[in-house]
């Protein structure tokens, strides 16, 4: 009985070395690479904590069966407190196990579900790095690029079909070719340096446009966004648990954190601010006067803030009025999905990021902006 309980406490310990390698890498200065680390979460880590874990429990209760049940010698009082919590964190460990595979869009993929979601829905994947197909065939076709932050891209959105370029391909048909440069995070000119070293020259481009696009020219000027800071509302000791636990951050991020209000005075300073709003239309006529230049048709497509659209409208009015000035065809979000309700305009309670209903409004009256513009350029040239 005494060599069962040595050789199980001394593989538990090991164990639990083996469960803090994996969980907390950066408590001993480990990391792990892989592709697109820091964006997925990989299934062959999570599958070896799931191995981890189970070995865990089988020797956790190999001691409480062979110690406590079968033991006639057990104290009382061990016997209880072990009845107690041996149940309890068997139930734990294994709902930790069970949320290692749940997945969940979330708003800046900071959470381990968010994590989970990207592993398993982000694809395709084109040799670029973009949430695109490879396009290897595009001769005598005409080439639509759509450039832009996560909403292009498609954040929360699990089938790539649903996505707005995808829904303009698909109602442009084989004659034309729609290249999707969204990546999130993106602000307006990290959009054009990734458009410049993509080497494509395209007939039309979309560049879709959201209200923190300004951010950057917002940093140049001074002006910083104060956003939540992760776990810094638990105990300090914590905060580790929360981030790394499956179970724990799962159950800390259904919950309210944070506040909107401070980032909507952001954007009505940077938006009101003259020297950083004429440092962003810069940024922004580095497009026009690429289309001008190159005989490019642009369009653009403003998505709101989801919960309140007539302050984005507000924000962005002078982004708008320059490009009016400039002739450019806007389409704004807000008027093709102001009749939904608000959570019919997002993709998840964590997620606001559009819909794929939204996405399909969207790709509908792009396909029809696009096609008036072509007609009128028809007739012109007769």
């Amino acid at each position: 009985m005494t060599s069962k309980l040595v050789t199980s406490l001394l593989r538990l310990v090991l164990i639990s070395m083996l469960a803090v390698l994996l969980f907390f890498p950066e408590r001993l200065k480990i990391s792990f690479s892989y592709p697109f680390h820091g964006l997925f979460d990989n299934a062959y880590i999570r599958f070896a904590k799931g191995v981890v874990l189970f070995l865990f429990l089988y020797d956790l209760l190999r001691i409480f069966y062979y110690n406590i049940v079968k033991n006639p010698k057990a104290p009382k009082w061990l016997i209880n407190v072990a009845t107690l919590f041996v149940p309890l964190l068997v139930l734990l460990v294994f709902l930790e196990m069970v949320f290692m595979t749940i997945s969940q869009s979330h708003e800046g993929n900071s959470t381990l579900a968010s994590k989970i979601w990207f592993e398993r829905y982000w694809s395709p994947v084109n040799e670029k790095g973009y949430r695109d197909e490879d396009h290897a065939d595009s001769l005598g076709k005409t080439k639509v690029m759509v450039i832009g932050d996560s909403f292009a891209a498609g954040h929360g959105i699990k089938n790539v079909e649903d996505r707005f370029s995808n829904v303009l391909a698909q109602k442009l048909g084989d004659k034309y070719e729609v290249y999707n440069l969204g990546v999130s995070g993106s602000d307006t000119r990290d959009e054009y340096e990734r458009f410049e070293k993509y080497g494509v020259k395209p007939d039309w481009m979309v560049l879709q446009y959201f209200p923190n696009d300004i951010e950057k020219a917002a940093r140049d000027g001074g002006v910083v966004p104060q956003g939540f800071e992760p776990y810094s509302d638990v105990p300090g000791p914590t905060r580790p648990l929360f981030a790394r636990s499956y179970l724990l951050n799962y159950i800390y991020w259904q919950l309210p954190h944070g506040n909107f209000a401070p980032y909507q005075d952001y954007a009505k300073r940077v938006y009101t601010d003259t020297t950083i709003l004429n440092s962003h239309i810069r940024d922004l006529s580095r497009f026009v006067d690429y289309s001008k230049k190159n005989n490019v048709r642009l369009f653009v497509v403003i998505f709101p803030f989801s919960h309140n659209f007539e302050k984005t409208k507000m924000y962005t009015q002078p982004v708008e009025t320059y490009f009016a000035q400039q002739q450019v065809p806007i389409l704004e979000v807000s008027s093709v999905t102001k009749d939904l309700d608000p959570k019919d305009r997002i993709v998840g309670r964590n997620d606001a990021h559009a819909s794929p209903l939204v996405n399909q409004r969207v790709g509908d009256a792009l396909y029809k902006m696009l096609s008036a513009n072509a007609t009128a350029k028809a007739d012109t040239m007769r």
